[in-house]
């Protein structure tokens, strides 16, 4: 094989990992895995899809080596494959800000219109996290927070926050999070609390990327 064939078949195979990742559920799919392994009931009830649906995508990124299915007992979990599948999308979806204008306007538009503050950066945070300055909150779902949280994080559901908001203590920033820059969880959080008095920020993504840097994790 040339070095001309061979650079060839590599750009081919670059080509066929990005044709799976052209689907907006599929990468909803990664999003979700990227918190911790799960079953497709679950991955179907949470992005709304059929059951049939989601194990079609599935097999698409399986197929592309991006995730794994892996036996549970009667069932199969899926997992993310290793690899800098997180720092990837990160990089994808900065480009995509600054080349496409509607990424951008609906961002403005939907997202930071809800925020008139500017998010806590990672290395802000852990200077916050050492002088135990600032609580963090994390707002996903329970299986989530058990598979990895931030170290010392609060748990509260976004959907149990309006109701359990007084666990929270009003003398300290509060930094929210949820699974990425694009999650509206925490966005809906700061709102909510900013409305009862509290002083709040979201962190500048999410847990995955938060652990892709190699930042501290705990589980639960």
């Amino acid at each position: 094989m040339s070095m001309a064939s061979a650079k060839h078949l590599l750009l081919e195979h670059l080509a066929e990992l990005t044709k799976a990742l052209a689907n907006p559920n599929r990468l909803e799919l990664i999003e979700l895995l990227a918190q911790g392994a799960q079953p497709v009931e679950v991955l179907a009830q949470r992005t709304g899809l059929s059951f049939a649906n989601v194990s079609q995508h599935l097999q698409t990124l399986k197929k592309a080596g991006l995730v794994i299915g892996e036996r549970d007992g009667k069932n199969v979990r899926y997992r993310l494959q290793d690899g800098p599948i997180v720092e990837a999308l990160s990089g994808l979806r900065r480009l995509a800000e600054h080349n496409v204008a509607a990424i951008g306007d609906v961002r403005r538009r939907y997202l930071d219109d809800m925020d008139g503050l500017d998010p806590v950066g990672h290395d802000e945070l852990v200077a916050r996290m050492q002088s135990d300055s600032v609580v963090l909150l994390d707002v996903r779902p329970g299986d989530e927070f058990a598979s990895g949280h931030l170290p010392g994080a609060v748990h509260i559901d976004v959907a149990d926050l309006e109701a359990q908001a007084a666990r929270l203590p009003k003398d300290r920033e509060i930094v929210a999070y949820c699974r990425g820059p694009y999650c509206v969880m925490s966005y809906k959080a700061v709102q909510l609390l900013r409305g009862r008095g509290y002083s709040v920020r979201r962190l500048e993504d999410g847990f995955p990327e938060w652990k892709a840097a190699g930042r501290p994790v705990e589980t639960a």
